[in-house]
């Protein structure tokens, strides 16, 4: 399979939804595959919250296989022998993309709280424009879970033409008051470490003596990451072998695996990015700008497939299946809805591909 990492420097401004201009920005992308003559083979993938560009295949320094390697490659649902697979690392994230760490062009210092607030429309808007400069202005698909499942259902609503096929996952149309306040939770952690220093850390310094701030959110995270019956699943009631069982601080192998990740996690995201996608993630709403969601689901004219799963307990099946049933309602027929049997929680879409992927293969060969 072949893999391309590339960064495009946009001079142009993104007029955001918050009223302010991001300007200059960049912008880093992955494609998997190859571009067929007619530019009729593309597929968009959209990735979540902490994810990157890096959505298939390794390569160095770390070899470290893309978040959606099971779904994405040569012979896989996503077949790159196939199609042209293009995922985009979203503004406001830290991977390349411009964020709050970022270099301001006119202070020379990185943007810091000084950052605009970031919507999902306003990621579409700066993915659509990359699209646009390759000279892609039509594609196939767009597909992705969880925050990359708003970024599909936007793209379906803001460019009803732009793409045959929209598969979002794991997603919902608005963001509800439980999520809001699983990431209030999580911000709130983040910010009562005074490492935080009004977002003036040193990012390398962080990475390497730890932010107990930002671990902390990242467990919190998974409280919805993970169902309770997930967590039971995985990891029962084990205790660590080696901790005693009266000791104060010794450890549930469910707590072990929550330090584990959380510290992990302060190595490799950046806790600006983690406020600024958690407010984008918040304040989603599909019927922003619109009179109500119908209105904004009547735009849709792309084949709308909806994926949600039976234990998600962060977007759940009813949030998809409201997305489905208002759309039959307003007699639109180009929408479906399947609930993958799945009890491990939000995360099945990155864990449980092999109960998906086949649906998924089928849909875009348009089988089904």
């Amino acid at each position: 399979m072949q893999i391309t990492t590339k960064s495009i420097d946009f001079s142009t401004p993104l007029y955001l939804d918050s009223g302010r201009i991001l300007e200059p920005y960049r912008i880093t992308y992955e494609t998997y595959g190859e571009l067929d003559e007619t530019k009729s083979n593309v597929i968009v993938v959209c990735h979540a919250f902490s994810g990157s560009h890096h959505a298939s295949g390794r390569y160095t320094p770390t070899d470290k296989p893309g978040w959606w390697d099971a779904l994405i490659g040569d012979g896989k649902a996503v077949d790159t022998t196939k199609y042209f697979v293009v995922c985009i690392n979203v503004i406001g994230s830290c991977y390349g993309s411009t964020g709050p760490k970022s270099e301001n062009h006119k202070t020379m210092k990185p943007h810091g709280l000084k950052f605009p607030v970031i919507t999902i429309r306003d990621m579409v808007r700066a993915q659509k424009t990359l699209l646009a400069r390759l000279g892609i202005f039509n594609v196939k698909a767009i597909l992705g879970g969880s925050m990359g499942g708003m970024q599909a259902l936007s793209f379906a609503v803001e460019y009803p033409d732009f793409a045959q096929i929209v598969i979002p996952m794991a997603t919902t149309y608005a963001t509800t008051p439980w999520v809001i306040a699983l990431n209030k939770v999580a911000q709130s952690a983040l910010l009562a470490d005074p490492a935080f220093d009004g977002g003036n850390y040193d990012s390398e310094e962080i990475k390497q003596n730890g932010f107990a701030g930002l671990s902390a959110a990242r467990m919190a995270g998974y409280l919805g990451y993970i169902s309770p019956v997930g967590m039971s699943g995985k990891f029962g009631r084990n205790y660590v072998a080696n901790d005693g069982l009266f000791e104060l601080f010794g450890q549930f192998e469910v707590e072990r695996y929550l330090d584990y990740n959380g510290n992990n996690f302060v190595k490799w995201f950046d806790p600006l990015s983690f406020l600024y996608l958690s407010k984008a993630i918040n304040i989603f709403d599909i019927a922003y700008g619109y009179d109500s969601l119908e209105d904004a689901l009547s735009r849709i004219r792309s084949s709308l497939c909806l994926l949600s799963f039976k234990g998600d307990t962060m977007f759940f099946p009813a949030e998809m299946q409201h997305i489905a049933r208002t759309m039959q309602k307003l007699g639109k027929e180009n929408v479906s809805y399947v609930c993958i049997d799945s009890d491990y929680g939000h995360d099945a879409f990155l864990v449980e591909v092999d109960k998906f992927c086949d649906l998924v293969s089928d849909i875009l060969e348009r089988k089904i």
